[in-house]
């Protein structure tokens, strides 16, 4: 594939790439995406099934589909346990959790979806401290 993105799991079991151009990439902060992911939001990439391909470790990949959802499933690495991009159950999309990406994609989210189901206790990330690797030890006196 030209102009291709690639991403893995993290034991790098599962490889994949995909071609520009992505219908969107977005946070989504269903509760069922929060729980996937185990975090605030899930950051997705939208691409056309035809723009998706396996590398390797295809018969890595286990699926889940939630029997109360029309369009959500999910996709993981049988090894180590990491999130990885799953098509729709529509057939229409296949969704690319941006943390697999192995490079910059170029693009940046463009909306929230599900704004309403966020968790309580998000905090936007620009208003807490930053430090560029782990937190500094506090002393214990």
């Amino acid at each position: 594939m030209n102009n291709s993105i690639k991403g893995s799991c993290l034991c790098q079991a599962v490889t994949y790439q995909f071609r520009r151009p992505e219908y969107i990439f977005q946070y989504c902060h269903c509760s069922r995406c929060r729980k996937f992911t185990g975090s605030a939001f899930a950051s997705n990439i939208l691409v056309d099934p035809k723009q998706f391909e396996w590398l390797s470790g295809e018969d890595q990949v286990g699926r889940f589909e939630h029997p109360d959802a029309r369009h959500f499933a999910t996709c993981f690495c049988k090894r180590c346990g990491s999130s990885l991009p799953w098509l729709s159950q529509s057939g229409a999309a296949v969704i690319i959790p941006a943390g697999t990406l192995d490079e910059d994609p170029g693009i940046r989210p463009t909306q929230n979806i599900f704004w309403k189901d966020r968790a309580p206790w998000r905090e936007a990330v620009g208003a807490l401290p930053h430090y560029d690797e782990l937190q500094p030890r506090k002393d214990k006196s």
